[in-house]
């Protein structure tokens, strides 16, 4: 599992060509940690799934989501 760094997203942003930065929405951010987490809760339910889904809100909080 890869977390993505604030960082790395502005970075990201750059790269564009220079465009006016969009502010990143919830239901984009931390895809990785996302997946995984919808996933399992699909397949175990949630109450199975507490570390996976606390590791999807400490990756949004990086980003700055106050979750």
């Amino acid at each position: 599992m890869s977390t993505v760094s604030a960082a790395s997203v502005e970075a990201g942003a750059l790269a564009l060509g220079g465009e006016e930065k969009k502010p990143l929405r919830p239901c984009c951010a931390c895809p990785e940690t996302k997946k995984v987490r919808d996933t399992c809760i699909i397949e175990k339910g949630e109450e199975n799934c507490t570390d996976l889904i606390e590791a999807h809100k400490d990756c949004m909080r990086q980003l700055g989501f106050k979750i």
